[in-house]
């Protein structure tokens, strides 16, 4: 059966890319609404479903449009209400961005995941598919690819050319627990991209407590230094295993799993809960979000 909230959960904090402040309250909600969000700042009837053909950019997080109302960097939240088995809740929202937190889905788990949830009068929505979907992309040698099955599944592998990260491999199905080991993995950026993503009027709301930054090569310590001024906080360090010594990774392979995370919350656009097995390499919001079109596509 479906299910929602027991109560009102509120956030507040800044936006990665926007860096401005939001709070932002998620409610309860009933039978067959799915996930909606509401600018409440923009007015009381400012809906957006968060469905995939609602997807307006995938520069760095997955953004929706419908009319005059956005809701940025969606990914974590979506990906929490769906590993936590949440049908049905309304995310009232003061700015354009959802806040990122600790760049992870660990503070939605930490409020909800204790209370439990309601269970509703109306069978779950679960999205079967007949026959397998892939989209590629060669240029970027990734691909989602999403099969008939009688239960979900997940796998993602990763691999950045990196000789800090590796190749890293995530999955997840009903045999783990998301709260625990999928919802609680931080958000990674490479060293060498964070100017870029500052010049380019991005990550305005990030810093060093929600993200994990990869050092992939040796920097001088001035560079350490003007990170550690850019983001107001004591010296900074490269560690020896090539990350930044911001903060202790809560998995070797937290990386790969905050990508099956963000898979997880962008497929959820398709609009229910797949029973399906999904099978991606180098996938990232773009192709994910492609892929969760091309479902609402054919269940049409």
């Amino acid at each position: 059966m479906q299910q929602t909230l027991k109560k009102d959960y509120s956030f507040e904090g800044k936006g990665l890319h926007s860096g401005r402040l939001a709070h932002m309250t998620v409610r309860p909600a009933s039978e067959d609404t799915g996930i909606r969000f509401r600018r409440i700042d923009l007015g009381e009837d400012a809906y957006i479903d968060a469905l995939a053909e609602n997807v307006s950019s995938t520069t760095r997080s997955t953004t929706i449009t419908c009319g005059e109302v956005t809701v940025m960097t969606i990914e974590h939240l979506m990906s929490a209400l769906t590993g936590m088995g949440v049908d049905n809740a309304l995310i009232d929202i003061d700015n354009i961005e959802v806040p990122i937190l600790d760049g992870s889905a660990k503070p939605y788990i930490d409020a909800i995941w204790a209370d439990g949830f309601v269970s509703q009068n109306a069978p779950r929505k679960y999205i079967e598919i007949k026959e397998t979907i892939e989209v590629v992309n060669p240029e970027k040698q990734s691909f989602v690819r999403i099969e008939p099955a009688d239960s979900f599944s997940y796998d993602i592998k990763i691999d950045f050319n990196s000789k800090v990260l590796g190749v890293q491999q995530a999955h997840w199905d009903s045999s783990i627990v998301y709260a625990e080991e999928i919802g609680v993995c931080r958000t990674f950026v490479f060293f060498h991209e964070i100017e870029f993503l500052f010049k380019n009027n991005l990550v305005k709301g990030g810093d060093v407590d929600n993200a994990i930054v990869i050092v992939e090569n040796p920097v001088a310590q001035e560079q350490l230094d003007s990170m550690s001024e850019l983001f107001h906080v004591q010296k900074l360090e490269r560690r020896e295993d090539g990350y930044l010594s911001n903060l202790v990774l809560r998995f070797p392979n937290e990386c790969s799993r905050h990508k099956l995370l963000d898979l997880i919350g962008d497929l959820r656009l398709c609009g229910g809960f797949l029973k399906a097995k999904v099978t991606a390499e180098r996938a990232g919001h773009t192709i994910n979000t492609a892929t969760a079109k091309k479902v609402r596509t054919l269940l049409k």
